[in-house]
């Protein structure tokens, strides 16, 4: 690969009507052949002026200049003169009393600044300039710490670099007044100087020493443009991508109420449900007669779908907070995994994030555990008797919470067999409690991890998820769904949500309260029954040895 040369220009004094071009030759160290270029003098003397430059060519590398002055002849024969017999040459053809001062024609060794960066990484750097996030304005950066910051306000003492990318300005100093007032005095006064062109956001000081002396943590405050920091509207693509997922979505819904009428079915789809090593899918005509009969199981799990997102979308109009469209994430177990629905406005506030976090899991959560809960009565009536199917025992071992609840409805004679007569609706209410739980999750952008973040700010997050992916990864939660959706999260859903405009102030108590027993009912919901428990409390026939 070439090198980056570097030009210089050295001005000399020459008579009237003459200019001297001196081209050295250049070498490239980076080669593993060296190239030389014969030495040229050209004259023009038509030209009225008393000045040359004289262009010396050199590796940007930190090659041995010295070698340059090599003679080296080309292809003609012709001998390439030095710069210093070049120098000698031109004194005594001009005259001494045209000499110019004494200038080495030896190019200036230069001496690196910093790390040595090869052409590859210059030009990357270069790519990632054009192609990245657009910067601050320097001109308003400078503006807006003459206008904004103060004695009255907020002290400025450095500047860093904020963003993920660099792409921002983080103010740090000494706050002078309350951090809420203050905050939303620089808000005001940032729209007056710089009109709709940026955001402010009120973080916490990175590698504070100690807290700030009018209590809490030290502030910083960070500048961003409003196109980086906000996101982007819905493409057309997305929405394509959104229809799609929501039919397969459907159609898990729908197989998932096929598969619980598994006493009905044919033996060779049993099989291909019930057999790990079944691959050959069976003829569908034999399904088409158990797709009515699915349909209301399918409509439950969609149910609960659709009352999530609503819960997300009241909670945020209030607070003028946009969202995308969801993308539904079909599964064949529990119908679906939920919905991946971003925030397409940055967040005013922690409590915000908190109340539209949570909104979504408990309003699916509220009627889940409604169709559970009349589910586990129908099942226990005579009426009802024609709509129910026998679901494996082994279901109700998956979630300690439903477990016992389940127990003590139906009772141990019910509870204590290979099989249990239900009601849908309780495989519904089932199946949408238990994607509830997983999305309360307190790790990444899940609904948990937003809550908790927005609770107990980002770092208690990193400890939640860590201790999240170790469960997850153990079994412990969720029984068989664990690897799968620990992959799902770990793919899709990792990345915290990004902070709000003031992320330091924090929530209320209540509000923590509330995320810490969500938490505690979201393990208790995935924590599976052992089966020494199982046994001794009846549900279903647990062989210990």
């Amino acid at each position: 690969m070439g090198t980056l040369a570097t030009s210089s220009f050295t001005l000399h004094s020459l008579p009237r009507n003459t200019h001297t071009l001196h081209l050295f030759n250049l070498k490239n160290s980076s080669s593993s052949s060296s190239h030389s270029f014969p030495t040229r003098r050209l004259s023009y003397k038509t030209l009225n002026s008393r000045k040359f430059f004289r262009f010396r060519f050199f590796c940007s590398h930190n090659n041995d200049v010295e070698k340059r002055e090599d003679n080296l002849s080309n292809d003609s024969g012709v001998k390439t003169a030095t710069p210093d017999e070049a120098e000698e040459k031109k004194s005594d053809e001009f005259g001494s009393e045209n000499t110019p001062t004494s200038v080495s024609s030896r190019p200036p060794t230069i001496s690196p600044i910093g790390p040595a960066y090869n052409n590859f990484q210059v030009d990357s750097f270069k790519l990632m300039e054009l192609l990245g996030p657009e910067k601050v304005d320097p001109a308003d950066v400078k503006l807006i710490r003459d206008k904004l910051f103060g004695y009255s306000t907020f002290w400025v003492t450095k500047e860093e670099p904020f963003g993920d990318l660099g792409e921002g300005i983080l103010f740090l100093g000494n706050l002078r007044g309350n951090r809420e007032d203050v905050f939303a005095k620089l808000q005001r006064q940032l729209a007056e100087v710089t009109g709709d062109k940026y955001n402010l956001f009120m973080v916490e000081e990175p590698n504070s020493e100690g807290p700030d002396p009018r209590g809490g943590p030290r502030v910083s405050f960070g500048l961003l443009r409003k196109e980086v920091s906000e996101p982007g509207p819905t493409t057309l693509w997305q929405y394509v991508i959104a229809f799609l997922l929501f039919l397969l979505t459907i159609g898990s819904s729908v197989e998932l109420g096929i598969a619980s009428q598994i006493n009905r079915l044919p033996p060779e789809v049993v099989k291909y449900f019930t057999d790990p090593n079944a691959v050959d899918p069976p003829d569908m005509e034999l399904l088409y007669p158990f797709v009515e009969t699915a349909l209301p199981l399918a409509y439950g799990v969609l149910g609960v779908l659709l009352f999530h997102e609503v819960g997300h979308f009241l909670a945020a109009f209030p607070k003028k907070v946009k969202l995308s469209i969801p993308y539904f994430i079909p599964n064949i177990t529990l119908g679906s995994f939920g919905a991946i629905t971003q925030f397409k406005s940055i967040l005013p506030d922690r409590s915000t994030k908190v109340d539209v976090s949570l909104a979504g899991p408990l309003s699916g959560a509220a009627l889940s555990f409604s169709m559970f809960a009349v589910g586990l009565l129908l099942s226990s009536n005579p009426d009802a008797a024609g709509d129910l199917v026998q679901v494996p025992s082994s279901l109700f071992q998956g979630s300690l919470l439903l477990g016992l609840i389940s127990r003590a409805t139906l009772g141990y004679a019910a509870m204590h067999a290979s099989t249990v007569t239900i009601h849908p609706l309780v495989i519904a209410g089932w199946c949408g409690l238990t994607t509830s739980a997983f999305n309360m999750l307190p790790v990444g952008c899940l609904d948990g991890g937003r809550a908790v973040q927005g609770a107990f700010g980002r770092n208690a997050l990193v400890g939640f998820g860590l201790t999240t992916y170790t469960l997850l990864g153990l079994g412990v939660l969720g029984g068989p769904l664990s690897l799968p959706w620990g992959l799902y999260v770990l793919i899709c859903q990792r990345t915290p949500e990004k902070p709000c405009l003031n992320d330091v102030t924090e929530v209320g108590t209540w509000r923590k309260a509330f995320v810490t027993a969500a938490i505690f009912l979201v393990l208790l919901t995935l924590l599976p029954v052992w089966d020494e428990l199982a046994e001794e409390i009846g549900i279903g026939l647990v062989t210990t040895f």
